[in-house]
């Protein structure tokens, strides 16, 4: 019998031949064919890797990877150190910028300021025009000077009642240590009351309030600004200060110019000094003008030293809490005008 070693389509038993790795010999199975397939990014294995690279390349150059991974660590903070005094300002401006349904005087646009210049020490109300009822410098102790502290206190009411959106400040701190902790702002305001607000009690008295820090002139403005926008959520849109005209250039030229405020909305109304004192008054001003152009801010040198000879008592200034949006200027010093960014600047 012949036997037919053939295998083809048509024999009985004829089967196709398998691809090679598609039979295991041992288990006599046939193996699935595995489609090849991306294999998925495992974290902790490339952090391994990484690892590992890593610690090859600092075996080889020790050195450069130090430097690199201080730059690095540099870098992160200088990051996280700006993210976050972003993340306090942003904090502070949300603390006092709660809606204006919070804030009492929010009717208010305009800011009067009356400057401080002494303290007022008498148990009485009736020695107001009395020079040994106020802590007087030696320089200010002549004939007539009480008394036009006094006429300070009548022309910054007398401005206010003129203007129905205008919120009166008195502005000084506790400047005098044999004084007490007394403020110049609260002497006048105290002042006021006493003088029955001069006729306009029922006009001024609610919308006349005090900033009890400012220890010169310069920081009258300023504190007086951030005062307002504390009280009003806004900054003033018109300013006058009131003072000795004798101080007009220099609240009107150097002061305003320093915090960039537009001069068509700045307005100062001087009243005379005492006749007695006016001479010493000019070249005492004439001194510290000359001061004031040289040092605007107020931060370096004599003017530096005059402020903190008139903080005895150590207060610690609030602002620029209640003003975030001037926390450059507060921080700021230098000759040339405040750079950055101001919500009155045009």
């Amino acid at each position: 019998m012949k036997i037919n070693h053939a295998f083809g389509s048509g024999s009985p038993k004829s089967f196709q031949v398998y691809r090679r790795g598609d039979f295991d010999l041992e288990s006599g199975t046939i193996k699935r064919t595995r489609k090849p397939k991306n294999s998925p990014l495992h974290p902790f294995k490339m952090i391994k890797s990484i690892g590992n690279r890593i610690q090859y390349y600092s075996k080889l150059h020790p050195i450069m990877v130090f430097f690199i991974s201080l730059s690095v660590g540099v870098t992160i903070l200088m990051v996280l150190s700006l993210y976050e005094s972003q993340f306090r300002m942003m904090s502070n401006y949300k603390k006092s910028d709660k809606g204006s349904d919070t804030y009492p005087f929010a009717k208010f646009r305009n800011l009067v300021m009356v400057a401080g210049h002494s303290v007022y020490t008498s148990s009485s109300c009736e020695k107001v025009d009395k020079e040994n009822a106020w802590f007087l410098e030696s320089y200010q102790k002549h004939p007539g000077q009480a008394a036009t502290f006094v006429t300070h206190i009548q022309e910054g009411i007398e401005v206010a009642a003129r203007d129905d959106e205008a919120l009166l400040l008195f502005s000084g701190g506790e400047t005098r240590k044999d004084a007490g902790p007394r403020s110049e702002a609260q002497s006048y305001w105290i002042v006021a009351e006493s003088k029955g607000w001069f006729g306009k009690k029922e006009i001024v008295r609610l919308r006349a309030l005090t900033e009890e820090y400012a220890r010169d002139s310069f920081e009258n403005l300023l504190f007086s600004v951030c005062r307002f926008r504390e009280l009003t959520g806004t900054y003033p849109h018109n300013i006058t200060v009131v003072g000795y005209d004798f101080k007009e250039e220099r609240f009107v030229h150097l002061h305003r110019s320093a915090i960039r405020f537009p001069d068509t909305r700045f307005f100062y109304s001087g009243t005379p000094s005492s006749s007695t004192s006016r001479e010493a008054a000019l070249k005492g001003e004439a001194l510290v003008r000359t001061q004031f152009q040289d040092d605007p801010y107020g931060c370096l040198g004599s003017l530096r030293r005059k402020k903190l000879g008139r903080d005895p008592f150590h207060r610690s200034i609030p602002y620029p809490n209640g003003c975030p949006e001037l926390q450059g200027l507060f921080k700021y010093c230098g000759v040339a005008p405040f750079p950055g960014s101001l919500p009155w600047a045009v």
